[in-house]
Order: structure tokens, then C-alpha cells, then sequence
């Protein structure tokens, strides 16, 4: 490990309080910009200098080094007393948490996602050689723009002079080049398309895909288990809940599902409800969450037979009971239900066979 300042940990309040206090924190800021994120970095030692990193524009949210989950705690350590000086949001604090720790591990590269957006995001920090456009859907528009091309342009933005733009959607290629990148390559829109596409973008050369056959994303089209058949997807609006329809085994599903407020959940809803007459809807624990009782109001508009359940877990285990071990249950709507679901969740996922 290096001997900097990012490495450094002071004297702090316990381990367990650091999460306590990143919790704490607003995850919104006040006035969209970048100068407290830069100012919070110099504070730290700018850490984001110590290694190049894929700026993957999407959405993403842990510190993982070398394969496993870093001690976030420890991670959070660092930076806290200059964050706590600084007003720092819940992000900027966690993702200034993320570089110091990269730069503490010496990595040879670290794969960084957008919160939001691009331009104004904490993590526009980065001078990314390579930056991953996964899809445009509409989302945020109140501080991203009312359309795709408003939008894309917010996300492209984060593209420097030295760096390549990798695509999962051929309309982005000429504000991609207006935005400064060295070179656009487009690909197929699947995770691994893109993934690969990006990795050898930036080694230069040619890899074998091989290595990512087993890889299974918690949240993403993760199978539970059996009997029933369950799947969990963290399916968060309707450009996601399209993907997902689109890959689910043909079944007819019993629903359970949160959403957030600033999502179009009537749209999400209506999709949804090709899966099945059946819906439970819970309320997760984020603040902008739908309440189980407005997601059960509107729902009614689509299923047949809603279930409003308030607790994330009860609400898989009424839609369990509703399905029989012969049914289908999908839970999906927001990472954040997946979350709440810590509890109930088997230590080992069900492998998707041939």
C-alpha cells in the first residue's frame, strides 16, 4: 500500500459509527456541481490521480477491491473528517470513499458508475480513458432534461479529449464525438457486450469472454430459488422493466413490488402486468418510496388481485404463499426492496441452467 494521505486514517468514532454516519447524510445536494467533490479530493490527497478507471455511466453503488467487498468502514474513515468540513452529500462522501480506497489497494484500474447523470455527478472527477454509455431512458428530467438527447448529453459529458466512448446504442455516436471522444466504438446493448467491449478498449487488444460466463450480479435477474420459481431484479423504471420482460422464463408470475416516487410507476405497473393477475406491493425503506397503499391504489388499475403489504419480507412471503411451490414469484421495482430483503436471502443464489 502507498503512504499518502489518502491512506491515512484518523482518529475517528468507531467502525460501526462511519456508516451510521454516511446514512446520515443528504443524498442530494442542495445546488448541483463539482467544486466540493474536487475540494474534498485535494483534502484527501486526490486519490482519483493513482489509477485510470472505466467511468461507466449507469447506475451502481458498492467498493469492491480485487474481486471481494472492501471494509467499508475503514474506507469511510478516511475521508470523513475532511467530508464533515466540507458539507459533503451521502455520495460524494461514498464515492470520495471508493477512490481513497482504490488508491490505498493500488489498483491497476477501477470500473466507476455514475450516480447521476454525468456532468455534475461526484464522480466527474476522473480523467476516464474509457467511458460506457449503457442506454438513455427518461429519467431524472427535472435535472437531466426532458428528452434522450438532453440527457445524453448530460451523461456525455463526462468524456475528456483522451477518452473513448463505448456504446450499447448507435444514436449517441455524433453527440459522443461532439463531446470530445478520442474514438466511439458501438456495441451490443447486453451488459456483457458492453462490459467486454469496454475491457478491450482499453487493454488494446482482443479478451476471451469465457471469464465472464459465471458472473452473477446480485439484483440482476438473480434466480432464489425453485419451487417456486423466484426471481429478484432490481428493475427501477421502465426502460428496465422492458429488459426484463424480455429475458424472464414464460411463467405466469405473482408480483411483489416498491417503487420510488420520481418514477413513472403507472408505466412500470402497466408492463408488469403482463406477467401475471397477482400483485403484492410492499414499501422499501428509502425515503422517496412510494407508500404500499398509493403503489396498491394505482396498481389496482392493472392487476386484478392486489395485496398490500407495508414490511419487504412479509411481502415476499404473502406472494410465496400465493404462488405454491409450483408458481412464480418476481420481486422487482427498486434496488432498494432488494436491499430490505438482506434478511431472507439465500447465502448461495440458484445457478440458471441451459
Amino acid at each position: 500500500m502507498r503512504n499518502s494521505p489518502a491512506t491515512a486514517v484518523s482518529s475517528m468514532p468507531s467502525a460501526a459509527d462511519h456508516t451510521k454516519w454516511l446514512e446520515s447524510l443528504s443524498p442530494w445536494p442542495e445546488e448541483f456541481g463539482l467544486d466540493r467533490m474536487r475540494e474534498l479530493l485535494r483534502e484527501l490527497g486526490d486519490p482519483q490521480r493513482a489509477f485510470p478507471s472505466i467511468h461507466v455511466v449507469g447506475w451502481a453503488e458498492r467498493i469492491r477491491v480485487g474481486g471481494a467487498e472492501a471494509d467499508l468502514d475503514f474506507a469511510l474513515a478516511r475521508v470523513r473528517v475532511a467530508a464533515q468540513k466540507l458539507g459533503a452529500t451521502q455520495f460524494e462522501a461514498l464515492t470520495a470513499a471508493a477512490l481513497a480506497e482504490f488508491a490505498a489497494a493500488d489498483v491497476d484500474v477501477a470500473v466507476v458508475e455514475a450516480g447521476l447523470g454525468g456532468r455534475h455527478d461526484a464522480t466527474n472527477v476522473l480523467d476516464a480513458p474509457v467511458v460506457v454509455l449503457t442506454n438513455v431512458s427518461l429519467e431524472h428530467t427535472d435535472v437531466l432534461g426532458g428528452t434522450r438527447e438532453a440527457i445524453a448529453a448530460e451523461k456525455l459529458a463526462v468524456l475528456g479529449g483522451e477518452g473513448f466512448a463505448v456504446l450499447g446504442e448507435p444514436e449517441w455516436e455524433e453527440q459522443a464525438r461532439a463531446a470530445g471522444a478520442k474514438g466511439v466504438v458501438v456495441t451490443g446493448n447486453s451488459n456483457l457486450a458492453l462490459a467486454l467491449a469496454a475491457v478491450e478498449t482499453f487493454l488494446g487488444h482482443p479478451v476471451d469472454p469465457a471469464a465472464a460466463e459465471d458472473v452473477q450480479v446480485p439484483g440482476r435477474m438473480e434466480r432464489i430459488s425453485d419451487r417456486p420459481l423466484e426471481i429478484w431484479d432490481g428493475a427501477h423504471n421502465l426502460a428496465g422493466v422492458g429488459w426484463l420482460l424480455a429475458r424472464l422464463p414464460a411463467r405466469r408470475y405473482v408480483v411483489v413490488a416498491s417503487i420510488l416516487t420520481d418514477k413513472d410507476a403507472d408505466a412500470m405497473l402497466a408492463a408488469l402486468s403482463v406477467l401475471g393477475d397477482q400483485i403484492v406491493v410492499a414499501t422499501s425503506s428509502n425515503p422517496r418510496a412510494l407508500s404500499a397503499g398509493d403503489l396498491g391504489a394505482r396498481a389496482a388499475r392493472f392487476f386484478p388481485v392486489v395485496n398490500v403489504v407495508e414490511e419487504p419480507a412479509d411481502a415476499v412471503g404473502a406472494a410465496r404463499e400465493a404462488a405454491g411451490e409450483e408458481g412464480a414469484v418476481l420481486v422487482t421495482g427498486s434496488l432498494y426492496l432488494l436491499a430490505d430483503l438482506a434478511a431472507v436471502r439465500p447465502p448461495t443464489p440458484v445457478p440458471w441452467r441451459p
